[in-house]
């Protein structure tokens, strides 16, 4: 991600009523508790964690089951701001459940079923608890279905991202949606954490006029006449289908709706490409499709010759004129197979969110403590961009930003202080993260020699590709691929809340 700081102020968006009550703790009761697999085993099954541990996000992520599927049919009308949509979830249980829950930020449920029986739910919070007819067992894979609708609520005011407002965000002609880090539930029923990665396909249904992009590649496009939920009688309208079939981490996830121009092809190593600008960014930049779409292929192929071959079946971008309360929002994000852009970015910035598609999006972190493993890493790669087109070398860039950065820390300006393997939540987004890791990467670079830094950042992505990982795996690869004790070097740079003194050329 990179953000591109500005000052938008942030307040609710104008209020629209929901078409039903939305209410804290709301119970549907349809079924008796599941207590026995009606094979005569009772007493075994267990509620499922409402959250996996995460130390920033507690309740983000769930236990007792592993997430294989998502299936998302939706319908959003952007007269109304309103998202309408059925779930299907197919998951495996990794405990004997007696219910299990999934991430969801206000919405209205309407029904709940599983495995085509219809289930008990509650709300508690961000948290939908469902509890099945029948306990599941563990090992046993089951779908869950899950109707609702409403409004989906921006974020605003967070200071994770420094109050820029992000998740579902509202435009003039439909939706832009970057979730890092913890988005997705404010549009979706979810399994909100990383480290539960899934396939998804999409069937998104729009008024006639407007395209919706999402996730990996198109599976299709017909018209239709539909009905949306604040209106009064069906309209023509527009069907769209998209498929993710690498897994994906649920924050990666994004759907783009509203007026597109639109370029495919594919890039010369022959990646599929599809690039969709709002056209109002033409007006500023007539050749903004052409930049997007050009850039991309040659970045994607160059990161596909420095780190492995691309992991996804699509690459791209989506460049919306996105704006909240009418002022410019100031960041990009790498959605999985084409990253998001919330206007006409540099060559820089598309460098940056398309070698998060190696180092984010095909690796992604465990935890969200272990954000340095995206961020750094694709900062480091922004730097190496310039290096390549006989711009700035990497090892000025770092020796630059060590520069700039005086120690102590200015008073309200933490950089130092924030450990970058350890940021704490508030601040898991501060620099250090991004040009803090960068440097140590370049300082790696430099110590152990680029042979063996390339082995590593190669070897980094394949062994971890379509999975998640760990500063600790990190480390201890770094440095059984460099044949020494680096423990002290990366003491210095990723734990230390001081400035390490930096190494000699």
């Amino acid at each position: 991600m990179a953000r591109h700081p500005r000052f938008i102020r942030s307040r609710a968006i104008p209020g629209r009523m929901l078409p039903l009550a939305v209410a804290a703790v709301s119970v549907v009761a349809l079924a008796p508790a599941a207590s026995a697999d009606g094979q005569g085993h009772h007493g075994r099954f267990t509620p499922g964690a409402p959250g996996v541990g995460d130390s920033y996000f507690p309740l983000e992520g769930n236990g007792g089951y592993d997430v294989r599927h998502y299936s998302l049919a939706l319908s959003y009308d952007p007269d109304y701001d309103q998202l309408d949509g059925t779930v299907t979830v197919t998951a495996r249980a990794t405990q004997d459940l007696s219910r299990f829950d999934l991430d969801l930020s206000g919405m209205d449920v309407d029904k709940v079923w599983v495995d085509r029986h219809q289930a008990r739910y509650q709300r508690r919070g961000q948290e939908l608890v469902i509890t099945p007819r029948q306990g599941l067992r563990k090992g046993r894979t089951f779908t869950a279905v899950i109707r609702y609708g409403g409004v989906p609520q921006t974020i605003v005011g967070s200071p994770i991202v420094f109050g820029s407002p992000y998740g579902f965000l509202h435009t003039p002609d439909g939706a832009f949606v970057g979730g890092e880090p913890n988005g997705a539930s404010t549009w979706f029923p979810v399994n909100d954490h990383p480290s539960d990665k899934a396939t998804y396909d999409y069937t998104i249904t729009v008024p006639k006029g407007l395209t919706a992009v999402a996730n990996g590649r198109p599976a299709g496009h017909r018209t239709a006449v539909a009905g949306f939920s604040r209106r009064a009688s069906k309209t023509r309208a527009e069907v769209f289908k998209w498929r993710e079939d690498s897994p994906m981490a649920s924050y990666l996830t994004t759907i783009d709706i509203g007026r597109w121009d639109v370029r495919q092809g594919r890039t010369p190593r022959g990646v599929p490409n599809y690039t969709a600008v709002d056209p109002e960014l033409l007006a500023a930049q007539p050749d903004a499709v052409s930049f997007f779409y050009d850039t991309t292929s040659e970045v994607t192929d160059l990161w596909s010759k420095t780190f492995g071959e691309y992991a996804f079946g699509s690459t791209g971008a989506i460049a919306d004129d996105a704006r909240f309360n009418g002022q410019p929002l100031g960041f990009s994000l790498e959605t999985q197979s084409k990253p998001v852009y919330s206007a006409v970015r540099s060559t820089g910035t598309i460098a940056h969110e398309l070698a998060h598609q190696w180092y984010g999006d095909a690796v992604s972190p465990a935890r969200w403590k272990d954000v340095w493993l995206n961020e750094s890493f694709a900062t480091w790669a922004a730097w190496y961009y310039n290096e390549v087109h006989g711009r700035q070398t990497v090892h000025d860039a770092a020796r630059a930003t060590y520069a700039a950065r005086p120690f102590p820390d200015r008073e309200g300006r933490p950089y130092w202080s924030v450990l970058t393997a350890d940021p704490q939540r508030d601040t898991m987004f501060n620099d250090r993260v991004y040009s803090g890791g960068g440097m140590m990467l370049q300082f790696l670079r430099e110590k152990i020699g680029d042979d063996r830094f390339f082995t590593l950042l190669r070897t980094w992505y394949a062994q971890h590709k379509y999975g998640n990982a760990r500063t600790e795996q990190f480390t201890a690869l770094a440095q059984r691929v460099a044949g020494q004790d680096l423990s002290g070097f990366f003491k210095d740079w990723l734990y230390s809340p001081v400035k390490p003194d930096i190494p000699q050329d």
